[in-house]
């Protein structure tokens, strides 16, 4: 989805979610994992939480762990997205070789 939308900090946070759909992540994790600034990763997941494009999984300790909310609407359309994306790469990927 990067290639073909650009690179931005929303998108990253997303996409990493995508990329690992199965697990839940802290906050933390998430900055580790996308080497991404705290200041930066906040400014956007304050975004993403307003429109309710991640959910709060369960509390381990003290951290809140989180994962993409698939019932919102935005994020259905996101993973089809991502899906028709992924697809049209491996088509491209079949006929040149």
């Amino acid at each position: 989805m990067l290639k073909y939308l650009g690179a931005s900090p929303i998108l990253r946070i997303i996409d990493f979610f995508l990329d690992n759909p199965l697990l839940d992540y802290s906050k933390n994790e998430i900055v580790k994992n996308l080497a991404m600034g705290r200041v930066t990763f906040f400014k956007y997941w304050r975004e993403l939480e307003k429109s309710d494009a991640v959910k709060v999984t369960r509390h381990v300790g003290r951290a809140t762990m989180y994962q993409l909310d698939r019932e919102n609407d935005v994020v259905k359309q996101l993973i089809k997205l991502d899906m028709a994306l992924a697809r049209k790469t491996m088509e491209k990927a079949v006929k040149e070789s």
